[in-house]
């Protein structure tokens, strides 16, 4: 198993729930694909995009159950990060985990380790 982490607003995830797929945040509609990282990257993402963000989920992903329409590319700092070229059918979210923000204001996933 490969998880994979989509940090968002839980009301964008709330619409998801409505519609059955979430297919984007705002970053993730202008570059084409769904950002997504790594169990080693997510709280790196967290604390870099997230900060002083309240209400965030975060959704894991079994990477596998994906298919071709991820695809493993070059990011931040030359390391490979997972993108989604297409919509995120909710059914293949494995988990939805709360992310209140720490005393630091980034979002707190002690859940995960990170």
């Amino acid at each position: 198993m490969s998880r994979i982490y989509k940090i968002l607003p839980d009301t964008l995830w709330r619409e998801a729930l409505v519609k059955g797929r979430f297919e984007g945040a705002g970053i993730d509609l202008a570059d084409g694909y769904i950002h997504f990282s790594g169990p080693a990257q997510v709280g790196d993402t967290a604390r870099r995009y997230f900060r002083g963000q309240p209400g965030l989920v975060v959704l894991e992903v079994e990477a596998d159950d994906l298919g071709p329409a991820l695809k493993w590319e070059r990011a931040r700092g030359g390391e490979l990060f997972p993108h989604l070229y297409g919509a995120l059918a909710c059914a293949q979210v494995v988990a939805v985990h709360a992310a209140p923000l720490g005393p630091d204001g980034a979002p707190d996933l002690a859940w995960l380790g990170a």
